[in-house]
């Protein structure tokens, strides 16, 4: 789905976020994220191009003054014919996902006003291009209508909660799965030097962001029946033997979540726009605050498109990676295959499995 929307193969990509939703409702988050980052694609990208082409037409007009009006004539046309091969060129050579990675000099509000001058510019045409999405989008807000709640099956144990402290688990839980890159003493002493170069501002942001740690584990930190109850998953070990170990520890833990989350949005920075970035932390919210079961399934399709977009170039660490979940999967089958257990008050063999 995402890499025919980068394509702007949208039909194909709209019917595979259609199907996407058939699996999991909550795809239809991730199907939105991902037309957005469409649209982020075509709004930014071709209004820089413009900008560098009349650019470059400036240019050409201050150097050529002096000439005669043949020669600025020829000259301007043979300049702007190779200027408009070599865009030609380097659409082609490069992927799209890539073109996120031009400079990233502007702001998150510039970035917004020339994305909403852009729209409404080309709303029509932009409309006619994503229109199956929002074909997809309709159908599934009529089937919220009939079915009456996104849930299918058992509605009462899957209702909306507001759970802000599942995003920082999920911060954290992703930070280790890709801990050669944010559990590195460099990585480490790089988001300090950042830090330091934008004091008092990144100070500021810190505290405000230890403070909304500290109030969502506090306030909205839930313990669904599920969680506590089923002993056959590793989120129910979790809860008991690190989260609620102790009265302090879901607080001991927030400098960590805090870490996790500027880690992971100081490394997508690095290759991606500011707009990008926030798109991709309110689809995360948006599909991880409402649920109050916390499940490492959840986390996946955001875990893959932060690494998808992490950029890690060295093979030490893909291959730290590699071996750490290679142990992870070889333990977790080892007890599924050979440690059964049996539940008291039901009959059967029980398994671990994440």
């Amino acid at each position: 789905m995402y890499l025919a929307c980068l394509k702007k193969s949208y039909w194909c990509s709209a019917v595979l976020g259609a199907l996407a939703v058939v699996i999991r409702q909550t795809n239809i988050v991730w199907m939105l994220f991902v037309a957005c980052t469409g649209v982020i694609n075509i709004t930014l990208v071709r209004t820089r191009d413009n900008v560098e082409e009349n650019n470059i037409d400036t240019a050409i007009r201050k150097t050529n003054r002096s000439t005669s009006n043949d020669n600025v004539t020829s000259n301007s046309n043979l300049r702007r014919r190779k200027f408009s091969n070599a865009l030609g060129t380097d659409k082609q050579a490069m992927p799209s996902a890539s073109l996120f990675s031009a400079n990233h000099s502007s702001g998150l509000l510039d970035e917004v006003e020339v994305i909403l001058l852009a729209l409404w510019h080309r709303k029509w045409e932009l409309l006619v291009s994503f229109s199956p999405f929002l074909m997809v989008f309709v159908s599934f807000l009529a089937f919220v209508h009939w079915n009456g709640s996104v849930v299918l099956g058992a509605k009462e144990a899957h209702t909306v909660s507001p759970h802000f402290a599942q995003i920082m688990y999920f911060g954290l839980v992703s930070a280790l799965a890709v801990a050669p890159l944010h559990c590195s003493i460099g990585q480490i002493v790089d988001l300090f030097q950042s830090f330091w170069k934008r004091r008092p501002i990144s100070f500021f942001q810190v505290l405000i962001a230890v403070i909304a740690g500290f109030f969502s584990v506090h306030s909205y930190s839930i313990a669904h029946p599920y969680l506590i109850a089923d002993n056959r998953h590793y989120p129910f070990y979790l809860w008991r033997k690190v989260i609620n170990a102790h009265w302090s520890m879901k607080y001991l833990l927030v400098p960590l979540y805090v870490y996790s989350w500027f880690s992971i949005l100081s490394t997508l920075g690095k290759v991606q726009r500011k707009i990008w970035i926030l798109a991709f932390f309110l689809a995360t919210a948006a599909v991880l605050v409402p649920a109050p079961l916390i499940e490492f399934r959840y986390y996946t399709i955001p875990l893959y498109f932060m690494i998808l977009h992490s950029h890690i170039n060295d093979y030490q660490s893909w291959l730290l990676m590699g071996l750490m979940y290679l142990a992870l999967n070889v333990f977790t089958m080892t007890i599924f295959l050979f440690q059964p257990f049996h539940w008291d008050h039901e009959p059967g063999i029980q398994r671990f499995i994440w």
